[in-house]
Parts: structure tokens; C-alpha cells; sequence
């Protein structure tokens, strides 16, 4: 397992490579599970992830996941140069969104500072921006289903590194896993997207990932 601390405030892009670098030290012939969902702790990273979270409508989430998709990019393209050939299994978001707002008081202030806050309170007339009830309980597949641009940036990131990793003379083999499927139809939808964002990367990127 791969995974990334959310005390990450400030940390650099080769951050999410260096415990798969200690990994392959140890002999690991590959990655059964690398989590994403605390590539997000930590810096402008956690701010677009709650700019996304409390966005009015789709295109104010694929806005904030724009600013995401260059960073996830980096990450997963960092992984596949310490792997090489080895397999690298990615785990789309997994845990509840509410779990990304601030859960202190410290970190309720800084937010309701931000920048996105302000506009959210200007917007709505609110006086809060942290509240969890509107995403309490949507994890994994359903948050996916309910936000299916979420997974349409981590698939274009994951593959859009692989092809970068590909054309580096590296036989990249990325797999992809949708965590937490209630019913047979999540995982259709989802796999439809990854399999779509995939195609269309190899056409763009002129190169094919197995």
C-alpha cells in the first residue's frame, strides 16, 4: 500500500515517490494500492479539493479540478518512474468529501478566509462555508456517480502520466480500482468513464498504455 500523510502542508511533487522508492528498496514487484485521497492534504492542493466540494454546479467543480489535474498528473508520473515495468494499482477517491472540509476551529477560519469562501458567502448570503451535511456519507462509487468529473481528472492524470512515462522508454502498466461499489451499475458507469478518458488520452498523446 501506498499511502500519503495529510500533514503535508508545503511538501513537493516528488513527495508521493519516495515511499515507493523505499518499496522497491524492499524488493516490491509492484503496487497493489495507491491511495489519492491524501495526494490532496496540504497546501493549494486541500483548497481546490474544498473549492470543488462547495461549488454551485459542474462547471465550478471542473473549474477547481483543473487546478488538481496538473498536480495528480506529477504525482502519478513521478510513481511510474520509481516503478518501471512493475504493475501500479490507483485507487480512485475513496473517502467521504466532507472529509476534505476543515474539522477545527483553526481550520474553519482559515477557510472562511480563503478567497473561494468569500465568494461563496457573497454569493448565497451564508455565513459559513463548512458545513458537511451536503456531502456527509458520499464516498468511493457514490460520490463518483453523484460527481463523475471526479474520476474523468484522475483517470486523464493517471493516463496522461503514463503516456509522458511511456514515451520516457518506461513499460509503464497503470490499473485502476474504483473503491467502495454498492451495485454492479456504479462500477459500469465508472469503468465507462475510465475506459472513455483512456481512449481519448492514447489518441491525443498518440501513444497506447496496456
Amino acid at each position: 500500500m501506498v499511502r500519503q500523510h495529510p500533514e503535508a502542508e508545503g511538501a513537493d511533487e516528488r513527495r508521493p515517490a519516495r515511499p515507493v522508492r523505499t518499496a522497491v528498496a524492499f524488493g516490491a514487484e509492484g503496487i497493489g494500492l495507491c491511495r489519492t485521497e491524501h495526494m490532496f492534504f496540504g497546501g493549494d492542493r486541500i483548497d481546490a479539493v474544498r473549492e470543488m466540494i462547495l461549488a454551485d454546479d459542474e462547471a465550478g467543480r471542473r473549474k477547481a479540478l483543473a487546478k488538481l489535474l496538473p498536480m495528480q498528473r506529477k504525482d502519478f508520473l513521478g510513481i511510474f518512474r520509481v516503478m518501471g515495468p512493475r504493475p501500479v494499482t490507483i485507487r480512485t477517491l475513496d473517502p467521504p468529501l466532507h472529509e476534505f472540509l476543515p474539522h477545527d476551529e483553526a481550520g474553519s477560519r482559515r477557510w472562511r478566509r480563503s478567497s473561494a469562501c468569500r465568494r461563496r458567502r457573497w454569493r448565497r448570503g451564508s455565513s459559513t462555508c463548512t458545513s458537511s451535511t451536503r456531502c456527509s456519507g458520499t464516498a468511493g462509487a457514490a460520490s463518483a456517480s453523484f460527481f463523475p468529473e471526479i474520476t474523468e481528472m484522475q483517470s486523464r492524470a493517471i493516463f496522461e502520466a503514463a503516456c509522458a512515462a511511456k514515451k520516457e522508454g518506461i513499460d509503464v502498466k497503470p490499473e485502476v480500482m474504483i473503491p467502495l461499489v454498492g451495485f454492479v451499475n456504479e462500477l459500469k458507469k465508472q469503468e465507462e468513464i475510465v475506459r472513455s478518458v483512456a481512449a481519448e488520452v492514447f489518441r491525443e498523446k498518440g501513444v497506447k498504455v496496456k
